[in-house]
């Protein structure tokens, strides 16, 4: 391969770690990067006195291989199990619609009728009384007396 090192920094800079512009702002590598980087790496000549190649075996580069795609697999499942928690939310939100509940609202209690629900961000929220309130904050569920 014809990478050098600078090459590959370079890819990484251009990538969406940097990029302000992506949906989410959560640091990412792509497979594409990593590799150009792991490949850089390999080609180039170690800096310290060891006199190995590439700065490490290539049983170390699989394991690091291994370790980011058990890492990138993680992090899709957490965006997928997010978005599955948030669609419950919503779904209970609306089930409480009309209904009768008790929230928390900075340490007093705050009774009424849930007028509307509100979602931002994939997220429910509750209007009571004029108010809007987070999930997080309901503390009791009744009927509408």
């Amino acid at each position: 391969m014809n990478n050098s090192l600078t090459d590959g920094i370079a890819s990484l800079a251009s990538s969406s770690i940097y990029n302000a512009d992506t949906a989410n702002s959560s640091t990412t590598v792509s497979m594409d990067d990593f590799l150009k980087i792991m490949s850089a790496t390999m080609s180039n000549p170690s800096m310290d006195d060891s006199g190995s190649s590439g700065g490490g075996s290539s049983t170390d580069y699989m394991t690091s291989l291994a370790q980011y795609e058990s890492l990138n697999t993680l992090m899709e499942m957490n965006k997928s199990l997010s978005a599955s928690v948030a669609v419950q939310q919503q779904q209970e939100a609306l089930g409480m619609l009309g209904k009768q509940v008790s929230l928390l609202d900075n340490g007093q209690q705050v009774s009424g009728k849930v007028e509307q629900v509100k979602f931002a961000n994939g997220l429910a929220t509750l209007v009571v009384n004029g108010k809007e309130y987070q999930m997080s904050s309901l503390s009791e569920v009744g009927e509408d007396k």
